[in-house]
């Protein structure tokens, strides 16, 4: 195909184009904002010897895992008092991906408990993520568990 003699509307046409990409550009670079993923947005505890708070607009909720020190294999009952909506939960494993444990709560006076057991590891130790929504909420909650 031979090459075609560049006039002054196609020169036009290319000028148009290119100023259309450019402003395209110029235009999503300026007003891009990075969102934040849901584990970014989540509110962080630990879980050790004593219970995990949460202050939350003017409001306390406090987590708690018995038995401690937590050891795999064995039935582990996680606690949530001061909330009012039931919370969903699944725990996994931080370092290493062991599956999805659901936690499902029920209500026993003004704490909402729920039963789960975590699989031995390779390790003598692995930590361990309890990912608990409650309402528009979550709270993530991670802990050791020995073997």
């Amino acid at each position: 195909m031979a090459a075609e003699k560049l006039t002054k509307s196609r020169l036009i046409q290319i000028i148009v184009l290119m100023a259309v990409l450019i402003s395209a550009f110029v235009w999503r670079t300026v007003t891009y904002e990075e969102g934040q993923s849901a584990e970014q947005k989540a509110i962080h505890c630990v879980i050790s010897e004593e219970k995990c708070l949460i202050v939350e607009q003017d409001e306390t909720a406090d987590i708690t895992l018995a038995p401690l020190p937590a050891t795999a294999e064995s039935p582990l009952v996680l606690q949530i008092g001061n909330i009012d909506v039931k919370p969903t939960g699944v725990v996994e494993g931080v370092d290493m991906f062991m599956g999805t444990i659901p936690v499902v709560f029920e209500q026993k006076g003004e704490y909402w408990v729920g039963d789960f057991s975590v699989p031995a590891c390779i390790h003598d130790e692995m930590d361990w993520k309890a990912t608990i929504t409650q309402g528009n909420q979550t709270t993530i909650a991670t802990f050791t568990v020995k073997k």
